[in-house]
């Protein structure tokens, strides 16, 4: 799915709902994400207004899209929950305002940081927003990982984490909701 392309997310979300029918869907995982490399002096607005695109707006439209097919899910059962129905925003230990000093490289990904930073805003808000209708949402750190985004010289495969986020995934509840999670469900700072 294109998610800064409007017809592509309808396209996708028709094909879901052909899927999961009355049932509605569970757990919506927003996981689009881009990067440039731009420090404070090499940022541009361009950048910046692509990167915000796709990681920050992106998710917000793809989620409002899947809206009616998460709350018929909602409607089905009780309790917060992957269970019921779930919106996990992946995001990135970057997007940390209290640990932007801690760590030098974070200072060299400007336009991806920030976007992030908005993502985990959008996952407070829709926690509100949806905590009537029973839907819960996070804001998940998924580790540094090795992928194309991550580089080779993350500390951590795909497959190490995956297990971890699926952990934390089971266990998520209402407590959590409008949290930022790590993949082992340690609480990170805003």
């Amino acid at each position: 799915m294109d998610v800064v392309c409007e017809n592509s997310i309808k396209k996708v979300v028709k094909e879901v709902e052909e899927i999961v029918g009355d049932k509605g869907l569970n757990c919506l995982i927003n996981n689009a994400g881009i990067n440039v490399v731009a420090s404070l002096e090499e940022v541009t607005a361009e950048t910046m207004l692509t990167i915000y695109e796709t990681n920050t707006v992106a998710q917000l439209m793809v989620t409002k899209a899947f809206l009616p097919l998460l709350r018929k899910a909602a409607q089905l059962s009780t309790g917060m929950g992957c269970h019921r129905a779930a919106i996990i925003n992946m995001s990135s230990l970057a997007a940390s305002m209290q640990l932007v000093q801690a760590n030098e490289m974070f200072l060299k990904v400007y336009p991806y940081r920030i976007a992030k930073t908005a993502l985990n805003m959008i996952t407070r808000c829709l926690a509100a927003d949806l905590k009537s209708d029973g839907i819960l949402c996070i804001s998940l750190h998924p580790g540094w990982l090795q992928t194309d985004m991550g580089g080779n010289m993350a500390p951590m495969q795909v497959q190490e984490a995956i297990p971890g986020i699926l952990s934390v995934m089971d266990r998520l509840g209402e407590k959590e909701n409008g949290s930022f999670l790590d993949w082992q469900g340690e609480t990170l700072p805003w």
